[in-house]
C-alpha cells in the first residue's frame, strides 16, 4: 500500500476531515478534502461533521478550529509548525497596548495566537480585513495587529485612521519593491498579483495589477487568460494555481519566499497523526469562550 493510499484508508477509518492551506506541500494539497485560505478553512472546519479535523497548517489554524468546534479532535500533525508572524505579538503586549488606547477597536489578523484572540474584538483574514474594519463606526478608534503591511493596505482602502503593530510574516516582508521592479523588468508585459501582506504591497500599488488574498489569487488563476503572471507570496500556492490553469505559467516574483513553517508537515506526519490521534490540540475553555467571539465575527462576514 502506498502511502497515499495509508493515509486516505485511515481518513476514512478515523472519520476525518483533511483540510490543507495553499501553502501546503503540494502532494499534501492533492489529498486534502479542502485546500484554501484561513477564512475558507474556518469555515469548512466550522461545516465539518466528521469526527476528527487534521489540519495541515500552521498553529493557529488548528486553534482556530478547535475554537470553532469544540467538540471536535482536531490534529496539528507536526507541533513544530507555528508562524513567525503570530509570534510577533503576545497577549500581554496586546492587553498593555489596550491600555494605552481606552475603548478603542481592537481587529486582530488570524495569524495571531488564541490568547490574542481572546483579547480582541475582531478577527479577520486577508480576504475579509477591508470588509471588517469598515464595518466598524467611523469615530472609534482602531488597533489593528500583528501585520503592519496588511494594516498599512487595509488604511489606504478604507481611509480610516489605524494604529499597527510592528509585526510582519518573514516571508512575505522580504518581497520589497525592488524584487518586484526586478521581476517585472525580467517578464515584460505579465501581470502582477501581490498578497498584502508583502512589503511592497502598499509602497509600489503602481506596478502591481491585482492585490490579492490567496483565495482571491485562486480565483484569479481560474479566470485568467494571460500566458504568464507574476506572483507575490508563498510558493506554495503555484500549485494550486497550476493546476485549476495549467495554460498559464505562474511564476514566483522570488522563487526563495518559502515559509518553514508550512513546509514542517509531510505526508508522512499526516499518516502518523491519523494513524495515532497524534497532537490533539486543546485551547483553555476560557480562552476558547472569549477568542470565539472575534472569530464568529470573522466567520460571518
Amino acid at each position: 500500500m502506498s502511502l497515499e493510499e495509508e493515509v486516505l484508508r485511515l481518513k476514512d477509518e478515523r472519520n476525518a476531515v483533511l483540510l490543507a492551506h495553499n501553502y501546503q506541500r503540494a502532494e499534501i494539497q492533492d489529498l486534502a478534502d479542502f485546500v484554501g485560505d484561513s477564512l475558507y478553512l474556518s469555515r469548512k472546519a466550522r461545516e465539518s461533521d466528521r469526527s476528527v479535523i487534521v489540519f495541515a497548517g500552521v498553529r493557529f489554524m488548528a486553534e482556530t478550529a478547535k475554537i470553532l468546534n469544540p467538540s471536535r479532535t482536531v490534529l496539528l500533525p507536526d507541533l513544530k509548525a507555528g508562524c513567525g508572524l503570530a509570534d510577533s505579538i503576545t497577549a500581554e503586549q496586546l492587553r498593555a497596548w489596550k491600555g494605552a488606547h481606552p475603548g478603542a477597536v481592537v481587529v486582530a489578523y488570524i495569524n495571531t495566537s488564541a490568547e490574542v484572540k481572546a483579547e480582541a474584538d475582531y478577527c479577520c483574514t486577508s480576504s475579509n480585513a477591508v470588509k471588517i474594519v469598515e464595518q466598524i463606526p467611523p469615530d472609534r478608534e482602531i488597533l489593528f495587529l500583528p501585520d503592519m503591511f496588511l494594516g498599512d493596505y487595509v488604511r489606504r482602502r478604507t481611509g480610516r485612521t489605524m494604529h499597527l503593530w510592528v509585526g510582519d510574516c518573514p516571508v512575505h516582508a522580504k518581497l520589497r519593491p525592488e524584487v518586484l521592479a526586478r521581476s517585472r523588468a525580467e517578464h515584460p508585459g505579465a501581470p502582477v498579483i501581490a498578497h498584502p501582506e508583502c512589503g511592497c504591497a502598499s509602497q509600489v500599488l503602481p506596478l502591481v495589477d491585482r492585490v490579492l488574498s490567496t483565495d482571491g489569487m485562486v480565483r484569479f488563476a481560474e479566470e485568467t487568460r494571460a500566458p504568464e503572471v507574476l506572483v507575490a507570496t508563498e510558493v506554495g500556492i503555484l500549485h494550486r494555481m497550476g493546476r485549476l490553469n495549467p495554460t498559464t505559467r505562474f511564476a514566483p516574483i522570488d522563487a526563495g519566499a518559502v515559509c518553514p513553517y508550512m513546509k514542517e508537515i509531510s505526508l508522512e506526519d499526516v499518516r502518523d497523526s491519523l494513524r495515532e490521534l497524534r497532537y490533539a490540540i486543546e485551547v483553555p475553555v476560557d480562552v476558547a469562550a472569549k477568542a470565539r467571539r472575534s472569530l464568529e465575527r470573522m466567520v460571518a462576514a
